[in-house]
């Protein structure tokens, strides 16, 4: 029987046309796979480079597969922190007419890692929380865009380093489903499911010896449900207070701008006799630092990044005298003469090690404790040279994982981004 290939894409690579797809996906030729780290999966995943970028695929049924495929294409629209979904592939066949799954291929995002390949790693103490915390925020944000996501868990979720936090994103949303609003009880389900979730992934983690010894699955898994509370109540609570503190309706914009949502929208709403007023954030939109940063400078990066480094472009504002001349004028020149150098400056075969504003972040980070230990202020560019050389070499690459047999890559299903 002849095969009959199908492929759904926003943007067809023909390139796609090259891949076996008549050969089932756990055996794949070696030199067709790229050496990428995966995470745990219940379906059999493998990463390709393809036209210059890597791609994941992933076996999956044929409706499922299209249910993902637009799940992920409306997220990305929302603006959810989520994997680019590239196409859908069917009509798959052995050369004896034996029908294959579906395939779902989506985008690698680079500089991320999952969880598991994270801790392989020598981290810092916290981890565990901070990728928590990371994946908090995420829920939260889907959750307020009304995405449901049904199988909350460390497994289906990457991470990128943001400054000295993580910055997390959905990776597998086949068990997903997308609506106006969600009910209490489909975000109190998802949140149950998390903790839950995480909690056993924890365990798994501290039985291989790869979880910080001080670590309390269970205390991190309430860690979740209480910080998802406390950001949620902020993010959507009502807040009444008397009618002469009116002052409070900007401490509220204030607080939520520091936890990073810009609001577009509040509903103020006096009592009769107009002595209390009660306000309620209506659109609640994330990533107000990075925002204005892309505004100021161009730079597309995680949000706790920009916070660092607009502090630093306030810095060289101050520095150089400029506080009174249009800021975009003065981020223009910190571009030109402080960031594009510096980083620059990185031999270009480090440059994989981490993306460009966590080095800078990293960079200023080691200049802040050479002038410490020298009792001087380290220029930045010293400082630069000495992380080069000190740290950067030493680090893992997260931009890509290279070195791995792709012949001998196991045959469980493991699975970091589709």
């Amino acid at each position: 029987m002849a095969q009959r290939l199908q492929i759904t894409a926003a943007a067809t690579d023909p390139a796609l046309l090259d891949l076996p797809w008549s050969i089932p996906l756990e055996d794949w030729p070696a030199d067709v796979l790229a050496a990428l780290p995966r995470g745990i999966s219940r379906h059999v995943v493998r990463f390709v480079r393809l036209s210059g970028r890597f791609l994941a695929v992933k076996e999956i049924g044929e409706t499922v597969a299209h249910r993902e495929y637009e799940l992920l294409r409306a997220l990305r629209r929302l603006g959810v922190p989520s994997v680019e979904p590239v196409g859908v592939i069917t009509g798959r066949a052995t050369p004896s007419g034996e029908r294959l799954e579906a395939a779902l291929i989506t985008r690698h995002l680079q500089f991320s890692l999952p969880y598991r390949a994270l801790f392989s790693q020598q981290l810092q103490p916290g981890t565990s929380a901070r990728l928590v915390d990371a994946l908090t925020v995420l829920l939260v944000r889907l959750h307020l865009t009304g995405f449901y996501w049904g199988d909350v868990s460390l497994s289906n979720t990457l991470f990128r380093r943001d400054a000295e936090s993580f910055a997390a994103y959905l990776v597998d949303a086949e068990t997903g489903d997308l609506h106006d609003a969600l009910t209490p009880g489909q975000r109190a389900y998802d949140l149950d499911v998390a903790r839950v979730n995480i909690i056993g992934e924890l365990m798994d983690l501290e039985a291989g010896g790869l979880l910080e010894a001080d670590v309390d699955p269970v205390e991190i898994g309430d860690r979740l449900v209480d910080r998802y509370s406390r950001l949620w109540d902020a993010l959507t609570g009502i807040e009444s207070f008397g009618a002469g503190d009116r002052w409070r309706v900007a401490e509220r914009v204030d607080m939520l701008n520091e936890l990073g949502f810009d609001v577009a929208e509040l509903d103020i709403v006096t009592d009769v006799g107009g002595t209390t007023v009660s306000i309620q954030p209506k659109v609640v939109e994330a990533g107000h630092h990075a925002r204005r940063l892309a505004r100021l400078t161009g730079l597309s990066v995680e949000e706790n990044q920009a916070r660092r480094l607009l502090n630093d472009l306030d810095q060289f504002r101050a520095a150089t005298d400029r506080q009174a001349e249009p800021e975009q004028r003065a981020a223009r020149d910190w571009l030109d003469n402080v960031f594009e150098p510096t980083v620059h400056a990185v031999p270009e075969e480090l440059r994989g090690k981490l993306e460009p504003a966590q080095m800078f972040h990293e960079m200023l980070d080691h200049r802040w404790f050479l002038s410490a230990e020298q009792q001087r202020d380290v220029p930045i560019h010293e400082a630069a040279r000495s992380y080069v050389e000190h740290v950067l070499r030493k680090r893992p690459d997260e931009k890509r994982v290279l070195g791995v047999d792709t012949a001998a890559l196991p045959r469980v299903a493991l699975e970091p981004e589709v």
